[in-house]
């Protein structure tokens, strides 16, 4: 015991689905949304109700490439089970085992059905990160060390490196790509906005279509891991199932509403390129263009010449 209490959390815990990393990216997207929601008004005529749908839409875009890196929910699963708690102990307790796949690990929880049994408060979570910088199997070694929850353990052993399902290679190496295609769609979205600022709008829709591209790499590289045979995850006769979770779809959502937009653009581009110039704010003004000189001044000396 330490100080009369099971030392199951000696540090801070870490949500299963959102992070501090998440929260920043929002708050930076969001203040950026603000910023531009603040001048808008400046702008005349139909061009503002164009201006806020390019910049919110590329807004949104942008903030989903960027925070799904962070998320939890790429695969989610749920599975409520009568079970030991602790090892070396026949008491079982009714509770819900969830398990979160991200891309830089897996988030397991704990969640008591009530949450105070056997004298204890039954309301866990642990991640346990596969990223390359990180140690899974010393993370799952510290679980050990601590006592957490044997439900906890028993699913954070099925991806260790020891593991006879071998789902941990998998999981680490598809996970690892993906995000690093996702980056490479952060950079061509970053790309086609600087793009599309300038009188060159079909290749802004290019970069767009390589955006939308990209999400769809990572996406398919996420998904081999279903490629690997996977082990139940079986607490007596209910079994923990896993499938794709919100932030997979979220991206494929994105990915394809890039896909429409980059389309979009390139076909107004070759069909009806003034309606283009419009929606962008470049096109050019008409009483300028057919502008002809009304007066012209003449020196008398040189016509008296004949010149």
């Amino acid at each position: 015991l330490f100080d009369g209490v099971y030392p199951f959390y000696v540090q801070q815990r870490k949500v299963s689905v959102f992070d501090v990393s998440t929260i920043i990216v929002i708050v930076v997207f969001l203040t950026f949304a603000c910023s531009f929601l603040l001048i808008i008004p400046g702008i005349r005529g139909r061009a503002r109700l164009y201006w806020t749908l390019r910049v919110l839409l590329s807004l949104v875009m942008g903030a989903v490439i960027v925070a799904v890196q962070f998320t939890g929910d790429w695969e989610t699963g749920w599975v409520k089970v009568n079970t030991s708690y602790k090892s070396f102990s026949h008491v079982l307790v009714n509770v819900d085992v969830g398990l979160h796949v991200g891309l830089a690990g897996v988030n397991v929880t704990l969640m008591g059905n009530p949450v105070n049994q056997v004298n204890e408060t039954i309301d866990y979570n642990e991640h346990f990160a596969w990223s390359f910088n990180a140690d899974y199997d010393h993370s799952y070694s510290e679980g050990l060390e601590r006592g957490l929850p044997s439900p906890i353990l028993y699913v954070a052993e099925k991806f260790t490196t020891q593991s006879p399902c071998n789902m941990h290679r998998q999981y680490r190496i598809s996970s690892h790509y993906a995000s690093a295609t996702l980056w490479v769609a952060f950079c061509t979205w970053l790309i086609s906005n600087m793009l599309f600022s300038m009188p060159v709008l079909v290749y802004g829709g290019y970069m767009l279509l390589v955006t939308g591209a990209f999400m769809i790499f990572s996406l398919l590289s996420f998904s081999t891991v279903r490629n690997s045979l996977m082990c139940p995850m079986q607490f007596g006769t209910a079994v923990l199932h896993i499938s794709y979770g919100g932030s997979f779809w979220l991206t494929l959502a994105i990915g394809l509403l890039c896909f429409v937009a980059g389309i979009a653009v390139v076909a107004l581009h070759y069909f009806n390129l003034d309606l283009l110039k419009t929606f962008f704010d470049l096109h050019e003004d008409k009483a300028e263009e057919d502008q002809e000189m009304t007066e012209v001044y003449v020196n008398p000396h040189f016509v008296n010449k004949g010149l």
